[in-house]
């Protein structure tokens, strides 16, 4: 399937009892819920969307600093290079990476991103490093499908959802509602 260029709705939800995924508790010991939305487009459901944060909260303006999830639940099937091709789509439209970085990322996305259908669900894990840099790990159903290295990725790839520049500002709003600034 591929998206049109036309920017779909977002909705907020609430999730009372949408626990943490087990690879989420994993990797983020003490992740609470920030906030989660709906992916609409022409009136079809898209994905449901949960961003989990560490206890001291996410730094939007220092994304990368900090450990967090984004948990994508499938209403729909969609093939994997689909969504890494509107992945990269959106990154270039952010202005994030340079044209080199963002043709390797495409590359990365495309070689890991799996078919989805409905009820499917991606979890794309960040964490800081301690030697500096990142890591954005991606969970496919319970199971790791890949890597990629770099807090310039992390930060490209993230911002498609949390950037004030999103193309879906409803939604960053809705996954960032109980998100506290780390100081």
């Amino acid at each position: 399937m591929v998206w049109p260029a036309f920017v779909p709705r977002a909705r907020a939800s609430v999730e009372a009892g949408h626990g943490a995924p087990a690879c989420v508790a994993r990797a983020l010991p003490g992740a609470r819920l920030s906030g989660s939305a709906e992916l609409r487009w022409w009136g079809l459901d898209i994905y449901r969307a949960w961003l989990w944060v560490g206890p001291h909260g996410l730094d939007t303006s220092r994304l990368g600093a900090q450990a967090f999830a984004l948990e994508l639940r499938y209403a729909r099937s969609l093939r994997g290079r689909d969504i890494a091709d509107k992945s990269a789509e959106l990154i270039a439209r952010l202005g994030l990476g340079s044209p080199a970085q963002r043709r390797a990322w495409h590359a990365s996305m495309r070689a890991m991103f799996p078919d989805v259908h409905a009820g499917d669900t991606l979890v794309g894990l960040y964490r800081p490093q301690p030697q500096g840099g990142g890591r954005s790990r991606f969970v496919f159903d319970g199971r790791v499908v890949g890597d990629i290295e770099g807090q310039d990725f992390a930060q490209a790839f993230f911002s498609i959802w949390l950037s004030p520049r999103t193309s879906e500002p409803a939604l960053r709003q809705a996954l960032l509602a109980g998100v506290e600034q780390a100081r």
